[in-house]
C-alpha cells in the first residue's frame, strides 16, 4: 500500500497507518478508510510498523495490542519516549470489553481506542477527532518554532548591546559575565570610554524578565550611553553621574509610566590615572570593594531609588578610590537568589566566602571561581533570574 501522497480537491490526503496481526482486520480497516477519503499503509506487527515509521510520516496510527516480534503496548511506549514521533496520535485496536487494556494505552499516551468488531461511524468519528488535534497541535508547533526564531533574533539583537570588547586601560583588568535565564533578558553590563578620557562603568537590572524587560533594557543601555557622553562637558564626575540618571528616570516615568518598569542601575566614572571612582548606586545590590589592606569587603551601599519609578526622584553621588591591588565586583540579584536543588538561594554569604581581599588573583579567574560555585551549586536545576557581573581591578 504504500506510494506518494495523493491530493484530494480538498487538500492534501491524510496517511494513516494501520498495524495488526490478522490480514482480514488489517483488510476490512483499510477498505474502510480508503473509502473515506484516507491513503493507508499496512503492517503486521509492531517492528513492521515501527521501520515504516521511522521511513516516512503519518498523521496517524491505528495499533492493535497483541501481535507477535513486537506488540502494541511496546511500539505506543517506544513511540511516546521518541520527540521525533510522540507527536503522532495513535489509536489502539481493542476488544469492546478489555477496560484495563484501554486504561493502560490511554495512560501511556494513545488518543483514543477503537472496538472491534468496527463501527463505520465510530471508525470515522474518532479518526476525525484524532486529526483534527493533531492539525492543532501541528500549527501549535508551526507557531512554536516561528516564536522561537524570533527570539534568537531578539537574542542576537540585545548581545550585540552588550560591549563586544571591554576597554583595555593601562594598570587596569576588567572582566564580565552573562548569563540569561531566558533567551532574552532584563540584565545588562557595560563599560566604555568617556570623551573626557574617563571609564563608564555599569550593572543593572531592569524589572521582570522576558521581553518586555529586555526591550527596556535595551532602551536604558542606549539612554545611558548617550546622556554620559553628552554630559561628559561638566567638570565633576558626580554631576555626569546624578544629571545621567536623573534625565533616564524623568524621561522613563513620564514617557512610559503605563509599562511600570523600572531598573535597579549602578553607574560609576573612573579615572584610571587615579583610581577616583564615583559612583550611584540607584537600588542596586551593592557591590563589593575588595582592598588588599582591609581584613574584610567593603560594600558599596544604595545612594539613590531605582531609576523610573518616578519623575523628579533624587539621586546623590559617593566617592571612593581603587588603590593598587583593588577589585571592584558588581553583579545582579541573579546571583544570590540561584537555588539549589534544595530550592535553598546561594545568598550573599556563600558569595562573600568566594572572595579574598588579599588574593591577588585576576578579574576574569575571581569571576571563574563564582561561576563554577554556582554552577556546582544549582546543578541542573532551572535558572530563575539573569545572572550578570562585572569585575574592575587594578594591577
Amino acid at each position: 500500500m504504500d506510494g506518494p501522497l495523493t491530493v484530494t480537491p480538498n487538500g492534501p490526503q491524510h496517511r494513516l497507518l494501520v498495524v495488526d496481526d490478522n490480514e482480514m482486520n488489517r483488510d476490512m480497516l483499510s477498505r474502510r478508510l480508503q473509502r473515506q477519503g484516507f491513503h493507508v499503509d499496512l503492517a503486521e506487527n509492531g517492528q513492521q510498523a515501527l521501520e515504516s515509521i521511522m521511513a516516512q510520516p503519518f498523521d496517524l496510527i491505528l495499533l492493535d495490542i497483541m501481535m507477535p516480534v513486537m506488540n502494541g503496548y511496546d511500539l505506543l511506549e517506544k513511540l511516546k519516549a521518541d520527540p521525533a514521533l510522540c507527536h503522532i496520535p495513535v489509536i489502539m485496536i481493542t476488544a469492546v470489553d478489555d477496560v484495563e487494556s484501554i486504561a493502560r494505552c490511554i495512560e501511556m499516551g494513545a488518543e483514543d481506542h477503537l472496538p472491534k468488531p468496527f463501527n463505520p461511524a465510530i471508525l470515522r468519528a474518532r479518526v476525525d477527532s484524532a486529526l483534527a488535534k493533531k492539525r492543532l497541535r501541528d500549527r501549535e508547533q508551526v507557531y512554536a518554532k516561528s516564536l522561537e526564531r524570533e527570539l534568537a533574533i531578539g537574542r542576537d539583537i540585545q548581545r550585540s548591546f552588550l560591549p563586544e570588547n571591554l576597554p583595555s586601560v593601562a594598570g587596569w583588568e576588567l572582566a564580565a559575565r552573562f548569563q540569561p535565564a531566558r533567551q532574552v533578558a532584563g540584565d545588562f553590563y557595560d563599560a566604555f570610554e568617556l570623551p573626557d578620557g574617563r571609564l563608564g562603568l555599569v550593572v543593572a537590572d531592569v524589572c521582570d524578565k522576558g521581553v518586555g524587560a529586555a526591550l527596556f533594557m535595551a532602551l536604558f543601555r542606549s539612554l545611558l550611553r548617550v546622556l554620559a557622553a553628552q554630559n561628559c562637558t561638566e567638570s565633576e564626575p558626580t554631576a555626569v553621574l546624578v544629571r545621567t540618571l536623573a534625565s533616564i528616570n524623568d524621561y522613563i516615568a513620564q514617557t512610559h509610566s503605563r509599562a511600570n518598569m523600572f531598573a535597579t542601575v549602578f553607574f560609576a566614572v573612573l579615572t584610571p590615572s587615579t583610581g577616583a571612582m564615583h559612583y550611584v548606586n540607584a537600588g542596586h545590590d551593592p557591590p563589593v570593594l575588595l582592598e588588599p589592606g582591609s581584613q574584610t569587603p567593603r560594600r558599596l551601599a544604595p545612594s539613590g531609588p531605582a531609576v523610573g519609578l518616578q519623575a523628579g526622584l533624587a539621586f546623590r553621588a559617593a566617592s571612593t578610590v581603587l588603590e593598587p591591588g583593588a577589585m571592584l565586583l558588581a553583579f545582579t540579584d541573579g546571583v544570590t537568589d540561584a537555588r539549589g536543588i534544595d530550592a535553598q538561594m546561594f545568598g550573599e554569604p556563600r558569595l562573600l566566602a568566594l572572595l579574598d581581599p588579599h588574593s591577588n588573583t585576576t578579574a576574569a579567574a575571581m569571576l571563574d571561581r563564582i561561576e563554577s560555585a554556582l554552577a556546582d551549586y544549582v546543578q541542573d536545576g532551572p535558572h530563575f533570574d539573569d545572572i550578570t557581573l562585572l569585575a574592575v581591578r587594578r594591577e
